[in-house]
């Protein structure tokens, strides 16, 4: 009989460090949303339905639901499940001098998001 190892994914939260993958929920390949003023039916169909799924590095938005519940956006390998950076979506860092992503000192933050 063989023996399996469970293989844990981390994903690297720019608040709380590295926490396993179950502790996330995958919310889509990141995407730029159309202007609701100028987009046609067809055009939104393909935003909200149609997804590349690419094989390989690809950037990912990701929500941290038992954790801080903040989102965040990832690259991530879809093959080997390597993760090459994390930080705070755009929208929160609009306004902000400094980006933060993993690694940095974010511990003085009080964690809120800005839209």
């Amino acid at each position: 009989m063989q023996s399996r190892t469970a293989v844990v994914i981390l994903l690297p939260c720019p608040y709380c460090g590295p926490r396993n993958a179950s502790e996330f929920r995958y919310v889509g390949e990141l995407a730029t949303r159309p202007d609701p003023n100028a987009t046609g039916a067809g055009e939104w169909r393909a935003f909200l339905y149609m997804r590349d799924n690419p094989v390989g590095w690809t950037t990912e938005t990701w929500y941290h639901r038992a954790g801080c519940r903040q989102h965040l956006t990832v690259e991530r390998n879809t093959v080997t499940n390597e993760v090459w950076a994390s930080r705070l979506p755009d929208a929160q860092l609009r306004g902000r001098r400094d980006e933060r992503a993993t690694g940095g000192n974010v511990a003085d933050d009080s964690g809120g998001a800005t839209y």
